[in-house]
Parts: C-alpha cells; structure tokens; sequence
C-alpha cells in the first residue's frame, strides 16, 4: 500500500537546506505562516457555518512550518496564539489543543519517523490527546453539545478512529502541499 511506504528522502534533504538560509527568511516565513494559520483558524469564530469548514486548514501553515524546523514550527505555534489573542480570543481555547497541536505533531513526527504510519500516529494520538483534554479536562463541548461530560470508553474509540483518519488525511496532504511550496522556499 502506498500509506505504508516510507516518506522520501526528499523531505530530510530539504530539512538540512533549510537550515542553510538566513535567519532572516526563516524568520519571514514563520511569520508569514503564523498569520495565514491566525486567519483561518479565527475564520471559525468571524464566519459562521463556512468559516468552521474554513478554520481546520490553520493545520497546514503550523505543519509546513514544523516540517521545516521544529523550532520554527513551535515559533509559529506560539506566534499563532497571540495572534488569535488579537484577532478571535475564543479560538485559544480551540487551537492549542487541535489544529496547532495536529500541525506541531506531524511537522514533528517528519523529522523522527521515517515512515508514514509512524507520523500518522503521532498526530493520531496527540489529536486524540487534545481532543479529550478540551472535552473531559476542561469541559469543553469540542464535539458539541450531544458529547458525553463523562469519560466513555466508546466516546474515545470514535475520537481515535476520527484522528487517525484526520491525521492520514493531513500527512498525505502535507505530502502535496510541501512538494509545491519547497519549489519556492528551497
């Protein structure tokens, strides 16, 4: 199956040019990142209906991001919290947990793992993390208001088999959207 193969040496080598540029452009695109993932994550909050099918595609700056550099990604991470700070403050109890968290665990697992299981899970299982923090932790309603208070041992099967296919969606769509941005970058 093509999501067992390993994920090329392609993305490790654009790894090690990166760290070759300028602190100043690296410095350039974090920003850059952070406001495209501050935009359409608040998109949730600013444009009701369209703006929540809009909101999780804040993922995909935070994982290119972090594919490049982990501490860049963690960077545009933070950057992207004040910004949301400014632009939709309700969106900071959303994003650190979920679409930040998605994005830092992907971008992350690149760098350790060579093979996409292994970087599906990790998202998986951080997505998952995130989800039953804001829900069972914080009490936030993340799923909506037919979502249980109370721990469930069916709740948490659903939520793991929705992150992990979440998680494969945006390893494979990271895949796509790196090959085509690299060319401009690196």
């Amino acid at each position: 199956m093509n999501d067992f193969k390993p994920v090329s040496d392609d993305v490790r080598s654009s790894q090690r040019i990166f760290k070759n540029h300028k602190k100043t452009m690296k410095f350039s695109l974090v920003s850059i990142f952070s406001c495209i993932a501050a935009i359409l994550q608040a998109a949730g909050g600013i444009l009701p209906g369209i703006g929540y099918l809009i909101s999780p595609l804040a993922t995909a700056p935070i994982l290119l991001c972090s594919i490049f550099s982990i501490p860049f990604g963690m960077m545009s991470y933070f950057l992207t919290m004040m910004l949301l700070f400014i632009l939709q403050p309700t969106e900071l109890i959303v994003y650190p947990f979920t679409t930040g968290l998605l994005g830092i665990g992907i971008g992350g697992a690149f760098h350790f793992f060579g093979e996409r299981i292994s970087i599906v899970a990790t998202g998986a299982i951080l997505l998952m993390v995130g989800i039953m923090s804001l829900l069972f932790i914080l009490g936030f309603p993340v799923l909506g208001p037919a979502s249980p208070g109370s721990f469930s041992f069916l709740t948490t099967g659903i939520i793991f088999l929705f992150a992990f296919l979440y998680s494969w969606l945006w390893v494979e769509m990271a895949l796509i959207l790196y090959k085509r941005l690299k060319r401009m970058i690196i």
